[in-house]
C-alpha cells in the first residue's frame, strides 16, 4: 500500500483558522474527503493519514467520523491535553475510536522549553502505555527540546512532521542536521518526509533545494525510519500535489522496489498502525 502519512481537511473559517493568513489565501477554503481522493488516485496513494489541526476534542470526533466513512483514508491523528489530570481516562475513551492512531500538539506554536515541561513530558509517557504514537511538529529552535523529550519517553513511538522545518529558504543546515543526527540515534523516532515546500521560497524553488536536507535525513534515518507526507493542502501555497510529490519520489529514484515501498508506505503502516 502507497499512504501520504500527513495531511489535513478542514472547513475553513477566519476564527478557527486564522493562522491561514492573506499570503495562503489559496487554501482560504474548505478542504474534505471528496477533494483530495481523486488526487491520491491520480497519483497513485492508496490511502492517507489525517492529522490534526486544531487543538479540540471535537475534532477527533469530526476526523474519525470522516475516517470511518471514507475508507482511504486508514488512521487519524488527533489531539488531548497532555497536561490534563485526566489525561488517562480520555485517553481509555478515544480508545474506542478504531481509526485514532496518535497524537499531536502543535509544539512550534509554543515558547522554547516547553517539551522539557515535566507534566507534559509525564503526558507523552502516557501515550506508550495506550500504544498511541506522537507526532513531533517544531522548528530548529526546538529540537534540543525533543531530544530531551524522546530521551525521556523510551517507550514512545515518534515521527518528527515535517523534518522539523529546516530554514531552507534561507540555505541554513549545519544546527538543525546536528540536532537531526542526535535524535536519529533514538531508535524509537522515525521522520517524515513532509511539508519542505512550504519552508522554501514559495515562488523560485527547485528540487535540488531539498537534496541537501533529504541527504541528511536519508544518512541519519534510512529507508527503515522515513516516510512519505503530503502535508496537503497546505503544500499547495508553494506546490501542486504532484509537484511536492516529484521531490521524495526523484530523490529516493534509485533506491530497490522494496526500498521505496518503506518510504512510501510500509513504514507508515507499521509505525501507525494502519
Amino acid at each position: 500500500m502507497k499512504i501520504d502519512a500527513h495531511q489535513h481537511f478542514w472547513k475553513y473559517d477566519p476564527v478557527n483558522y486564522a493562522w491561514i493568513d492573506e499570503s495562503m489565501y489559496k487554501i482560504q477554503v474548505d478542504f474534505m474527503p471528496q477533494h483530495l481522493k481523486p488526487v491520491l488516485e491520480e497519483n497513485g496513494i492508496d490511502g492517507c493519514v489525517l492529522v490534526q489541526v486544531n487543538q479540540t476534542e471535537e475534532e477527533n470526533h469530526f476526523f474519525h467520523d470522516l475516517a470511518l466513512e471514507n475508507p482511504f483514508i486508514k488512521g487519524t491523528v488527533g489531539w488531548v491535553d497532555l497536561k490534563s489530570p485526566d489525561l488517562g481516562g480520555r485517553l481509555e475513551y478515544f480508545k474506542t475510536f478504531e481509526k485514532l492512531k496518535g497524537f499531536r500538539h502543535i509544539v512550534q506554536g509554543e515558547p522554547v522549553g516547553f517539551m522539557q515541561a515535566p507534566d507534559f513530558v509525564a503526558g507523552v509517557k502516557k501515550l506508550a502505555a495506550f500504544d498511541y504514537s506522537y507526532d513531533i511538529l517544531i522548528f530548529p529552535t526546538q529540537m534540543k527540546d525533543a531530544v530531551h523529550l524522546v530521551r525521556a519517553c523510551a517507550d514512545n513511538r515518534f515521527v518528527i512532521d515535517h523534518i522539523a522545518k529546516p530554514y531552507i529558504k534561507e540555505g541554513k543546515i549545519t544546527q538543525w542536521a546536528n540536532y537531526m543526527r542526535k535524535l536519529s540515534e533514538f531508535p524509537n523516532v522515525y521522520c517524515k518526509l513532509s511539508g519542505m515546500v512550504t519552508e522554501a521560497n514559495w515562488y523560485t524553488w527547485k528540487e535540488e533545494d531539498f537534496y541537501i536536507y533529504l541527504d541528511t535525513v536519508f544518512e541519519c534515518f534510512g529507508v527503515e525510519r522515513l516516510m512519505y507526507g503530503s502535508d496537503w493542502p497546505v503544500c499547495l501555497v508553494a506546490a501542486e500535489y504532484q509537484e511536492q510529490l516529484s521531490i521524495v519520489s526523484s530523490y529516493f529514484e534509485k533506491l530497490s522496489s522494496s526500498e521505496k515501498a518503506a518510504v512510501f508506505g510500509d513504514n507508515a503502516v507499521a509505525f501507525y498502525r494502519l
